[in-house]
């Protein structure tokens, strides 16, 4: 749902955070927009697709692994100009159509601003493909651990954190509370700079059963001994994505831990944000990160109480955005 090909640099641009914009209650219709202000969901033909695409080009691929991903994403337009992002399945990926529609739809009856949304999919005969919302500025991963420029700021490392933490307190609302390999290069970043949670990771993974395409190092405990998701796995991984956000850097958690309880934690700060941030904050952003990464998952706090936690830390009413 992100691009990959095109140039980036950090603007200062003014941004005033009214509290109608992030308070959780207004994500109801998807935070401040109407809902009506979104696509309806729509079921596209694959010949609709591969018109969008360019026939599906090598050229139009923004999934980070390019063709040899298993699951490939290309950017697209569709008749009336919208920019669209497209997932194509491995054939083997959804054998049960039923199953895949009912999913899709469900995931598609989302709409908020802090998801790209999931705005139709195509199911004809072997083919498997959803369509979501185009996020234009690349990934956070992209921005965090691979910059050009300067690095981002801790102020919007600072909003990604409430963001990601406001989609998932929507999609726990909404009876989609499990979502499926929770990385940086599921946050996007759309046309105003701003991040959202790619609607892809809220899909079953059929392909292989698996939900944790990372390290092992990163993956929830109870994951490694069940095999399954759950909504405290979910915040687990959020912790890992916090101290993405502190560092800089993709750090094992149980690296990052054993730095925390021997108090050097500003040893996880990323250098690049010295003098830039305040220790309390620092210290508040760690805490939370060691909570969510708590080895037993009742012990970690929900997605509601995340929201609450960061908002407190959203001093700044100007953040630094990423535009072209």
């Amino acid at each position: 749902m992100g691009a990959r090909c095109s140039k980036f640099s950090l603007c200062w641009f003014h941004s005033h955070l009214k509290p109608s914009v992030l308070e959780s209650s207004d994500l109801e219709n998807g935070g401040k927009s109407d809902r009506n202000a979104f696509p309806s969901f729509t079921e596209f033909s694959f010949e609709q697709l591969r018109a969008a695409t360019s026939g599906f080009s090598s050229d139009n691929i923004v999934s980070e692994h390019g063709e040899k991903a298993p699951n490939v994403v290309y950017k697209g337009k569709l008749d009336n100009d919208h920019w669209i992002a497209v997932k194509r399945f491995n054939r083997l990926a959804w054998p049960d159509s039923r199953q895949f529609l009912e999913e899709a739809r469900t995931v598609g009856s989302l709409r908020s601003e802090r998801l790209a949304n999931l705005i139709g999919c195509c199911c004809e005969a072997e083919e498997r493909l959803l369509v979501a919302e185009f996020m234009p500025h690349e990934t956070l991963a992209k921005h965090l651990f691979h910059w050009e420029s300067q690095p981002m700021k801790w102020a919007m490392r600072l909003r990604v954190a409430l963001y990601l933490a406001q989609a998932l307190e929507y999609c726990g609302s909404k009876g989609r509370a499990l979502y499926h390999d929770l990385n940086a290069y599921r946050i996007l970043f759309d046309k105003d700079g701003n991040p959202r949670l790619s609607c892809f990771g809220l899909m079953k993974n059929s392909r292989d059963g698996k939900s944790y395409s990372t390290n092992l190092a990163f993956t929830p405990p109870e994951y490694l001994r069940t095999g399954r998701v759950t909504p405290e796995s979910v915040v687990y991984s959020f912790g890992t994505l916090l101290l993405d956000l502190l560092s800089g850097k993709h750090i094992p958690p149980s690296h990052a831990l054993d730095l925390i309880r021997g108090k050097n934690f500003l040893m996880l700060m990323d250098s690049a944000l010295e003098g830039h941030f305040s220790k309390d904050d620092g210290t508040e952003l760690v805490r939370l990160a060691s909570r969510c990464l708590q080895y037993e998952a009742r012990e970690r706090p929900n997605a509601k109480s995340l929201v609450t936690a960061l908002m407190s830390l959203q001093k700044e009413t100007e953040v630094y955005k990423i535009v072209d």
